[in-house]
């Protein structure tokens, strides 16, 4: 019996011994779920705009001339390339330098980053094929609740962006008169993100996907709108400054008011702020 008991105690150590000595040298694996941390510099702020851009084709809105409604093509689209497009009209301001331009992939044709000339500010925007507008405004509404978080490299700085961002905005067609997403966008952090979403009838189809994310909605509409750039830029520099919530409102709406030749009462019924 108790040859038995030896040999049965000599094959538990062949078999699992050298296991557990392995395992001491070894660090366990770490479920494919679980994300790394990666750290950015927080001296900076970011604020991250996701456009889709206007197309003819594969979005329901009222056709635009085909030049500037070609979703394929950023260099002449309406809410990009276009005087009042974000690329061209951040260019041409003189609160931001422009700092470079990179492509990402298919579905993001381009992605501008500016600094802005005297305060701790970097502004990204992310250019999406039209076609992608489901995919933009996923990843827009990601980012608004701490799905999604990424970082950027600019020289020795690393940025946060997407929900390291601590104002993300949308631009464009809204989709979701368009189509529906399944998805649900829950906090996952406790942070509040400030919100700023340029697009025809936003607050009525996206504070739905939005009432769990803990966000601060600056501006979004309650009607049919122009969303282009000047009034993005003019929100921004209120929200730089520190400016209040209607104080925002107020300057995105004198904005719209003043290139879209409409009234002031009208601009302002048109772009609200908070729930």
């Amino acid at each position: 019996m108790r040859f038995f008991t030896l040999l049965i105690l000599f094959l538990c150590f062949v078999l699992f011994g050298s296991n557990g000595d392995e395992n001491k040298n070894h660090p366990p694996v770490q479920p494919n779920n679980e994300k790394s941390i990666t750290l950015f510099d927080s001296t900076y702020k970011t604020i991250h705009i996701f456009v889709a851009l206007c197309d003819n084709k594969y979005q329901g809105i009222v056709p635009v001339p085909a030049k500037i409604g070609n979703g394929q093509d950023s260099d002449n689209n309406l809410y990009w390339g276009c005087k009042f497009g974000v690329r061209s009209y951040f260019k041409n301001s003189k609160e931001w330098k422009f700092i470079k331009a990179q492509k990402i992939d298919k579905i993001k044709h381009e992605r501008i980053i500016f600094k802005h000339v005297s305060q701790k500010y970097f502004f990204v925007a992310d250019a999406y094929d039209g076609q992608y507008i489901k995919q933009c405004i996923d990843d827009f509404l990601s980012s608004s609740c701490g799905k999604i978080k990424d970082t950027i490299q600019l020289d020795n700085i690393t940025l946060g962006i997407s929900g390291n961002s601590e104002l993300v905005g949308y631009i464009g067609h809204n989709g979701l008169m368009d189509f529906q997403l399944y998805e649900e966008y829950k906090n996952t952090d406790n942070k509040k993100r400030d919100v700023v979403i340029l697009a025809c009838f936003s607050k009525l189809y996206f504070s739905h996907y939005l009432e769990n994310a803990n966000v601060n909605p600056l501006v979004w509409s309650t009607g049919l709108m122009s969303p282009e750039a000047y009034t993005m830029l003019n929100a921004i520099t209120g929200y730089i400054n520190g400016e209040t919530n209607e104080n925002i409102r107020h300057r995105a709406a004198t904005s719209y008011s003043n290139y879209q030749k409409c009234s002031k009462k009208a601009a302002m019924n048109l772009l609200v702020t908070g729930w």
